[in-house]
């Protein structure tokens, strides 16, 4: 299993889960965790997820889920789990 950090930051919208997990699907990458919330209308959704068997690399699937992001009007960020657990220990 190759573990990668998703994250998804903005203004509220009807679809952003909808719209990220079918992204997702498509390119054959598991859901394992997913945690949502709205505070004061601003959405922000963590999402971890097994990469081991997508139909992409990293750098491609890391670079559409961006470009995802900014045509809903969020920002996505996908980091490879070893990256996330290195930054947040320091």
């Amino acid at each position: 299993m190759k573990k990668c950090i998703i994250t998804v930051v903005g203004k509220d919208a009807v679809g952003i889960i909808a719209k990220v997990c079918t992204y997702l699907s498509e390119t054959n990458i598991n859901v394992l965790d997913i945690a949502q919330t709205i505070v004061d209308g601003y959405f922000n959704m963590m999402t971890i997820v097994d990469v081991a068997d997508a139909t992409k690399e990293f750098q491609v699937y890391s670079d559409e889920l961006e470009k995802l992001g900014a045509e809903i009007g969020v920002a996505i960020h996908c980091q490879r789990e070893e990256i996330f657990e290195k930054m947040h220990r320091l």
